[in-house]
């Protein structure tokens, strides 16, 4: 028998699976990619393994329980994830929020953008082959986690804000407690930044690879880091602040290739500026109440709004209608993740299969919050 084993390369491509359980896809996700040789030259993304029906279930609970289910989207911002829920109501019913109970959750939400942003370090670390930056991260995430529950009670469930301000007044050595830690995670961030960020086989796997331009990022509705990264200086906290986020002083990190490396750069340079804002806030907190008068069953009176927050991930939106019941009638999500992840085909056709995760790993998508 005679064997032709000439190939036109040209003809033929080989269609493989990456995931859904891979162990650089952050989450249950699934990649199904046509290659030709080394490089992609089609990528089709499939999700919804984790979909839970989190929008349709907010519509079966009081507003005070459907804050348990905003923890569960993007699970490593929880505490972002309830602000955009609390804010979009207490929009809806025009409450008056105490001074405290906004720099108490401002505080907390810059520490939770911080523990994000260690996470995104220490496995982009593992996803281009680096094994101690993991160890170096979580080191400082570790002592963000304890902090949060020493104050919520849960390391990462919180349910500590509520409609109206937050659950309890914080403990009595939480200034104490709180320079202590930023003065070791401003160090450690320091050590992180001089260990991976200027390495040269971190840059040979980072510098030009998964570019995307401004204009580009835009049309696929990518927000946050990402967005930055390719030079658009977009930050809902200073564009539409929320809050009191008007009342400090503080940079936008961007940058201007739009590459991994820039995005995963951008990130590191907005832990500092949340050390930078969570400073200020600890100046200038007072004592005061930390809840307003509001009925314990928040009933918003009939209409609709959409409320944008800037989370750990980007343009987080909360479009609510109330009935005027004690229950949501529809609550529907703007997920960043979900947005970013729209311009992956993109980012991946063309590229070699040894970078398709690391082109992943730079969009740093959760996966709890682009199913639902």
């Amino acid at each position: 028998m005679e064997i032709n084993k000439t190939i036109n390369s040209d003809n033929v491509d080989l269609m493989i699976n990456m995931g859904p359980q891979h162990p650089s896809t952050h989450g249950v996700f699934r990649l199904l990619l046509n290659i030709d040789g080394e490089r992609i030259i089609d990528v089709k993304p499939h999700i919804g393994y984790l979909h839970r029906g989190s929008e349709k279930l907010c519509e079966n609970e009081r507003y005070a329980q459907v804050v348990t289910l905003f923890d569960r989207l993007d699970y490593v911002a929880n505490l972002n994830m309830e602000l955009g829920f609390c804010l979009a109501v207490e929009s809806l019913m025009e409450l008056d929020i105490p001074d405290r109970a906004s720099y108490i959750r401002v505080i907390l939400c810059e520490l939770n953008r911080i523990a994000s942003h260690l996470l995104f370090y220490g496995t982009y670390g593992l996803d281009v082959g680096a094994m101690t930056p993991v160890l170096y991260a979580f080191r400082e995430r570790e002592k963000i986690q304890g902090f949060f529950e020493s104050i919520t009670g849960a390391r990462m469930m919180h349910n500590y804000f509520r409609i109206g301000g937050i659950k309890e007044e914080l403990p009595d050595d939480f200034n104490n407690r709180l320079s202590l830690l930023l003065d070791e995670v401003s160090q450690g961030i320091e050590e992180c930044d001089m260990l991976l960020s200027k390495n040269e086989m971190f840059l040979a796997r980072t510098k030009n690879v998964g570019i995307i331009s401004a204009s580009d990022a835009v049309d696929f509705g990518v927000s946050g880091p990402n967005l930055r990264a390719s030079g658009i200086a977009r930050d809902i906290r200073v564009s539409k602040p929320y809050s009191i986020y008007d009342r400090f002083d503080y940079g936008i990190p961007v940058a201007s290739s739009g590459d991994c490396w820039d995005r995963y750069y951008v990130r590191l340079e907005e832990i500092r500026q949340s050390i930078k804002i969570i400073k200020q806030a600890m100046s200038q907190m007072e004592d005061g109440p930390i809840l307003a008068k509001v009925r314990r069953i928040a009933r918003p009176p009939k209409g609709e709004i959409y409320f944008r927050t800037e989370s750990p991930r980007g343009d987080f939106g909360v479009y609510l209608v109330s009935d005027g019941s004690d229950k949501p009638y529809r609550v529907k999500v703007r997920a960043p993740s979900f947005a970013n992840l729209q311009s992956l085909q993109y980012l991946l056709k063309g590229a070699y299969i040894a970078d398709a995760v690391t082109i992943l790993g730079s969009i740093d998508i959760i996966m709890g919050e682009v199913d639902r």
